[in-house]
């Protein structure tokens, strides 16, 4: 047996207060002359003796109530021994979910909140005995690996002190399920879970994901709650953080946007947000956020070196260290390779003069095929694929729109032999709305049309026109031409007189279209002949170029897709943010185009090495939801625990109280103070009447 509050056990002491009392009313007899002896024999000996038996008894009983009382009130637990169905010597799987997200970094006057949760769990592992067994669960593993629970509590120590606060979020119902299929496997008594976390609102479940578990959680099951939040955090946070320029070349700058919010109650005044490109500081601004509010800024900054660049905004330190910062990267090619396809070599004279004429940093390497060699050729090899015809594409088509679904660029326009019908099945092809007729007569100036408005906003006229010359853009006399319609698909660029699209934009799947309405030679117009033609040409294939580097963003702890396509390599080599190195083998993923990689638990940029080359990197990032420092009350766990239609028993541990007594408290179910109750109850009745019946035989002899 064990005492639950051993502290009233002092009490006992007051079961010596009857003893002294009656000691205290022993009287010693008084000595009476009797003239005969007649009177002695009429005592009743036995009766008197009967009455000291009684004495004795009532004294017994007023020290036993008195000792059932006070040991009632120390709540005594039998200690293996199933009274209603529980038992504290029973075996206990105990499964500790451990939220170490980054709202979890927040300090306050006795720590992180994560290392108070630390503490916690070891005073909790301590309770635990021979046969039992332990699970650690950690909200922001995302992964579907099994856990298992173990009785090496050495062992299990170790795991939880080498537990740091991660960069990847998670839910708490994930984690919860998690716990609930260790529980249900585990054939010990005692099933508990003990859940260590902020609370923070929002990171409790996404809508409409939570399942019944009443089968999982049953009334076997006790779930303990520790709340560790106890402080109003400060906390700025980035929550975006992008790249805003489009067409971009080494020693030109290149302009991002961050956007920054303050999540906390109180201002932010004259906040430093920094750019680093390349781990050196670039750029910085100064701003000032009210409690609550966002804020978007341009930080702009000169690349000065080509292959991928790496750039992160920061703001200064607070209470959640991890969304200071925001990654991303950059591509600066220092060659772009491109290949025209056409139905006459002709047709692609003056393209390749104009892709050429202009030069640059980065040099644009062309090739040139035949229209019926799409289907044979390695597209992946180049950036961007110039398409001018339609007539001998014959099965290509499929494999141009494969191309672009998955990242490539296509520069599309009709050649000197296109036809409306062979035009039309292309674009249908290529997913993209068909043109609808035909405008004007080749070779012919009967039906000129020129250009009606231009989206001077576009990234292919970036700092290609001073905003004054961009007012007076002389417009080509367009002879003949394909009256295309974006149909809402796509942007017009260019747009002419009779509202067709003369250029126009199309995103398609991770790629994207330029498409021109009339061919490059001189018989459909003389666009060719114009200024605009060659930088017009250059520009939008630097941007069709550039990939979008923000398709390559992940949030810590999801999965990141590694394109494969251009890997020659039976291995990669994955660099992570600190600087470790992940091998991968190819041989074991034959014919895999992307690389599904998991471990992204690190916020900050990854590079994907093909032998010495660097093949890709992608940014991973803190999921923003971790900035928010507002937090679930009690009530609204309970609400949850009724969607999950938990059936166990629900237990909330305050962050002042002593857990191991709360713990050991609802662990010991068997506790014996209201049969002590009951015990001390029925002797003062027993008390009551003998003491009635001892008063009675004593005024008869008196008597």
């Amino acid at each position: 047996m064990i005492f639950l509050n051993p502290a009233v056990l002092f009490g006992l002491l007051a079961a010596s207060i009857p003893v002294l009392i009656h000691l205290f009313n022993l009287r010693k007899l008084k000595r009476i002359e009797f003239s005969t002896l007649s009177f002695l024999k009429e005592l009743q000996k036995n009766k008197i003796r009967k009455i000291k038996l009684k004495q004795w008894l009532l004294l017994a009983l007023r020290v036993l109530i008195i000792l059932f009382l006070v040991t009632a009130f120390a709540r005594p637990t039998l200690k293996g021994v199933a009274i209603g169905g529980t038992t504290s010597a029973a075996k206990t799987t105990a499964v500790f979910v451990l939220d170490n997200t980054p709202s979890m970094s927040v300090v306050d006057v006795k720590g992180s909140y994560l290392n108070e949760a630390k503490a916690v769990i070891k005073q909790l592992l301590g309770q635990l005995q021979e046969g039992d067994d332990a699970a650690l669960i950690l909200v922001s593993d995302q992964s579907a690996d099994e856990v298992k629970s173990i009785s090496d509590f050495a062992a299990f120590q170790k795991q939880v002190d080498a537990v740091k606060i991660s960069d990847a979020s998670g839910l708490l119902n994930a984690a919860i399920v998690k716990a609930a299929k260790v529980i249900s496997v585990s054939k010990n008594f005692n099933k508990e879970i003990y859940i260590l976390s902020d609370f923070q609102s929002g990171r409790l479940s996404d809508d409409g994901t939570l399942s019944d578990l009443s089968q999982l959680l049953n009334d076997k099951v006790r779930l303990y709650s520790f709340n560790l939040q106890s402080k109003q955090a400060f906390n700025i946070g980035i929550d975006n953080f992008k790249l805003n320029t489009q067409i971009f070349e080494k020693d030109k700058p290149v302009s991002f946007s961050a956007t920054v919010t303050d999540y906390s109650l109180q201002p932010a005044d004259n906040l430093v947000v920094s750019l680093y490109i390349n781990g050196e500081r670039s750029a910085q601004q100064s701003i000032s956020l009210n409690a609550g509010d966002s804020k978007s800024l341009s930080l702009e900054a000169v690349v000065k070196q080509n292959g991928f660049v790496d750039a992160f905004a920061e703001v200064e330190d607070d209470d959640i260290l991890q969304d200071n910062r925001r990654y991303s990267n950059l591509f600066l090619p220092k060659e772009i390779p491109v290949i025209i396809f056409t139905d006459d070599p002709f047709d692609a004279r003056l393209l390749n003069l104009a892709l050429t004429v202009i030069g640059g940093e980065t040099a644009l390497t062309v090739t040139e095929k035949s229209l019926s060699q799409v289907a044979s050729v390695d597209l992946t090899k180049y950036s961007v694929v110039v398409i001018t015809g339609s007539e001998n594409i014959s099965g290509g088509a499929g494999r141009l729109n494969s191309f672009v679904n998955n990242g490539g660029s296509i520069l599309l326009m009709p050649g000197a032999k296109s036809t409306l019908q062979g035009f039309q099945k292309l674009s249908i092809g290529l997913n993209i709305p068909a043109p609808i007729s035909a405008a004007g007569n080749i070779n012919s100036t009967n039906s000129i049309i020129k250009f009606d408005k231009v989206d001077f906003n576009h990234p292919i006229f970036q700092d290609l026109y001073s905003n004054k010359e961009k007012k007076n853009i002389e417009s080509p006399d367009i002879y003949y031409h394909f009256k295309t319609n974006t149909q809402g698909k796509g942007e017009s660029v260019i747009s002419l007189q009779d509202g067709s699209a003369f250029v126009s934009e199309y995103k398609i799947g991770k790629g994207k279209i330029i498409a021109l309405n009339t061919a490059p030679v001189l018989s459909w117009s003389n666009f060719p002949l114009k200024s605009i033609f060659a930088p017009l040409i250059n520009k939008s294939v630097y941007y069709l170029a550039i990939r979008d580097q923000s398709q390559n963003e992940y949030f810590a702890g999801g999965s990141a897709l590694i394109d494969l396509r251009n890997n020659n390599s039976p291995q990669i080599k994955i660099e992570r943010p600190d600087k470790t190195v992940d091998y991968v083998d190819l041989q074991k993923q034959p014919d895999v185009s992307f690389y599904e990689y998991k471990k992204t638990d690190l916020a900050g940029n990854y590079k994907v090495f093909s032998g010495a080359n660097i093949l890709t990197e992608f940014s991973v990032n803190v999921d923003p939801h971790e900035s928010v420092i507002r937090y679930m009350t009690n009530s609204d766990f309970e609400d949850y625990l009724k969607k999950i239609n938990f059936k166990g028993k629900y237990i909330s541990v305050g962050k002042n109280d002593d857990p191991v007594k709360v713990v050991t408290q609802a662990r010991f179910g068997s506790e014996l103070w209201r049969y002590f109750i009951f015990a001390a109850i029925i002797l003062a009745l027993v008390e009551m009447a003998v003491a009635r019946n001892t008063k009675k035989e004593i005024v008869g002899i008196k008597a």
